[in-house]
């Protein structure tokens, strides 16, 4: 028993010192290549067996001959591991190599394609994660796109539609600085009209910019909706009215939400008026509301005749405002934009889809705590 002690003591310290010896050379050599890595793993490790085996040797006092017999296959398998040890690290190493030059495609703005053939579990594990990094990274600069066109559309319509009233603006006051009004009463009361159109395009901006920079401050409280869709229908009834445009609102239910009223209010008198300018007289808006399992759905159907499919994506974008045809004259294509923003911000989503005759966009809140 205790012979075996002092063999496993003599090769525990051989073993030991060798670990050690390796131990400094990796850390010597730790940013070298993953091959000189490798190679000095299966150093240590024959390093390790040959002086285990040589300090158990020499206590045991062998022959000179079994001495040597015994130092030459530990070399053996020295060299043998070392020369597979190097072409493993040659293989892992090419690999790595190939996968780096395959990353360097996100740099470029393409899409990054795994190099063919095996793999190691971590590197392919490593290849799975820059697919999917690449698929992020190319679903956000299809936004980033859609968004810079967007903005570049939204300030030459901004641009456009300031210059017009600015433009009336002018020439009517001129003309009562002249005194060469016809009538100047109604002069100035195309002034108002016109100042209060620049007015709620500036507070739209404003709005716009609040969401855009996450800025926009919500003050929830329960309420039903059922109240807050009566509100909105009868602040938008006047212009419904004077447009021919009937409004119904008999398919909503009682549903308690948890929403700023004021900014909820926006988004619903958005899309009402939204759906009147864009429905011919004598045409309908509904408003619907009911409850779903993931939320509550609140819906405004008109009567616009569609929307292609090929611009629905794009209905929420800022700055949109579709065809000329359904552009109405003060519109600047922020009302969906900021019906977006806000519902999003209460954690929400919207939507747009064609139904007979028209257009229905939309809104699905959470439903409110118990």
């Amino acid at each position: 028993m205790r012979d075996m002690m002092l063999i496993a003591l003599y090769a525990f310290a051989g073993a030991a010192a060798a670990g050690l010896l390796g131990a400094g050379v990796l850390m010597l050599i730790r940013r070298r290549s993953l091959t000189a890595h490798l190679a000095v793993v299966a150093a240590v490790a024959v390093t390790a067996m040959l002086a285990g085996t040589l300090a158990v040797a020499q206590a045991m006092f062998l022959s000179a001959h079994d001495l040597s017999v015994v130092t030459t296959v530990a070399a053996m398998a020295a060299v043998v591991s070392l020369a597979t040890a190097l072409l493993l690290g040659r293989w892992v190493v090419a690999r790595s190599r190939a996968l780096t030059l395959a990353a360097r495609s996100f740099g470029d703005g393409g899409d990054f394609a795994a190099p063919a053939g095996p793999a190691t579990a971590e590197l392919a594990a490593l290849s799975r994660e820059l697919e999917a990094t690449s698929e992020k990274l190319a679903r956000s600069r299809d936004r980033e796109r859609a968004l810079e066109s967007s903005r570049r559309e939204l300030v030459a319509w901004i641009s456009h539609d300031l210059r017009t009233p600015l433009a009336g603006l002018r020439a009517m006051a001129e003309a009562l600085e002249d005194g060469v009004a016809a009538d100047p009463d109604r002069y100035l009361r195309q002034i108002r009209t016109e100042v209060e159109r620049l007015n709620g395009m500036v507070g739209d901006l404003f709005e716009l910019s609040r969401i855009h920079a996450g800025t926009l401050s919500l003050s929830p409280t329960r309420m039903s909706l059922y109240d807050l869709v009566g509100d909105a229908l009868a602040g938008a009834d006047p212009l419904a009215r004077e447009l021919g445009v009937r409004l119904v609102g008999d398919e909503v239910v009682a549903v308690p939400v948890e929403v700023d009223g004021r900014e909820m209010s926006r988004v619903l008198g958005n899309l009402l008026v939204n759906a009147i300018r864009r429905t011919p007289a004598d045409g309908t808006v509904a408003v619907a509301a009911e409850r779903l399992p993931d939320g509550v759905l609140l819906t405004v159907t008109d009567g616009c005749g569609g929307i292609p499919e090929e611009d629905l994506p794009r209905v929420f974008d800022t700055g949109w405002r579709g065809s000329h045809a359904r552009t109405p004259p003060a519109g600047a294509g922020l009302g969906l934009a900021i019906v977006r923003g806000i519902v999003e911000a209460h954690r929400g989503r919207t939507t747009v889809r064609n139904v007979s005759g028209g257009c229905r966009f939309e809104v699905i809140l959470p439903h409110a705590p118990a």
